[in-house]
């Protein structure tokens, strides 16, 4: 049998602050494989996060399909918008959701993955991250600041995050972030620089593949996923309305589900997939190569 197998790897799915977007999906699907997962979480989310996890609020969601328990080795602090503590605003650095949180840059991250687990210790990075404070605006609308911290979030989080975990990444490594098609065709709605940044994302994957191929011998992948309702996408205002419009139109006139998802990127950051990368795989039942919608009957 042919079977995706990560025992004895170590992956960080950094975007995991709830039970319902493709992050968690992806760091279920590592576990399934017996990745052991460790997450970065925005640090105001932590708290809540920590909660459920202590309550048992979403221990249905955490269960493997071998009666396993999906858990956790460490939740680390992270705010991707910021590489080192250096670069944070006084406002934020005062804020009480931040300064029960030690160093929550990306570098301090690293540093205490460094410190907890040694020098050698991630075989597997998922960029999770996302964030357009402008989302609902029109491109024509946005600001400046909007702009740059949509890219700043949503795409070079990416390349701070291999400067500064590469180092720590075994040899055969995977990397592997989530973008949208938005990056490629015109999505109204999906505003305040996201689609820029999107696209940003995947230049920098086939980028990043061939330097950090050459340097680490690491693999870098980007998934582009069809939408899904979860809580961070319903931010945006428009979901449910581009999960039904994709039903109708896809190939596949099915829902998406965050385990499939998933399960492709278990599949991406296992030795299966050792000859993929660079790649833009789509996960969105086929949605991708619709040229019009779907004529009816």
């Amino acid at each position: 049998m042919l079977a995706i197998d990560l025992k004895g790897k170590r992956a960080l799915v950094a975007g995991v602050a709830d039970d319902a977007g493709f992050g968690f999906a992806i760091a279920k699907a590592l576990a399934e494989a017996d990745a052991s997962i460790v997450l970065g979480t925005w640090p105001p989310a932590m708290n809540i996060f920590e909660t459920l996890l202590r309550r048992g609020k979403i221990d249905e969601s955490r269960k493997l399909s071998d009666g396993r328990m999906l858990e956790f080795e460490k939740i680390y602090p992270l705010d991707a918008a910021f590489d080192t503590m250096a670069d944070v605003p006084e406002e934020i650095r005062n804020n009480k959701r931040y300064t029960e949180r030690g160093d929550f840059s990306v570098q301090g991250m690293a540093d205490s993955i460094r410190k907890d687990f040694g020098d050698k210790a991630i075989d597997v990075v998922v960029h999770s991250l996302a964030n357009g404070p402008e989302v609902k605006k029109p491109l024509l609308e946005t600001s400046r600041s909007g702009y740059l911290a949509a890219v700043s979030v949503s795409a070079y989080s990416l390349v701070s995050l291999l400067q500064r975990l590469g180092p720590l990444m075994r040899p055969g490594s995977s990397a592997i972030s989530l973008t949208y098609m938005a990056s490629e065709r015109v999505v109204p709605g999906y505003g305040g620089g996201m689609s820029s940044a999107k696209a940003a994302l995947e230049s920098d994957t086939r980028l990043l593949a061939y330097e950090a191929g050459r340097k680490l011998g690491i693999r870098v992948n980007t998934i582009s996923a069809g939408p899904l309702a979860s809580r961070a996408a319903s931010a945006i205002g428009l979901i449910e309305k581009m999960v039904a419009y994709y039903k109708e139109h896809s190939p596949l006139a099915q829902e998406l589900a965050a385990e499939e998802v998933g399960n492709v990127a278990a599949f991406l950051c296992s030795p299966l997939a050792s000859g993929i990368t660079g790649a833009t795989v789509y996960v969105d039942k086929g949605y991708h190569s619709m040229g019009i919608p779907a004529l009816p009957g």
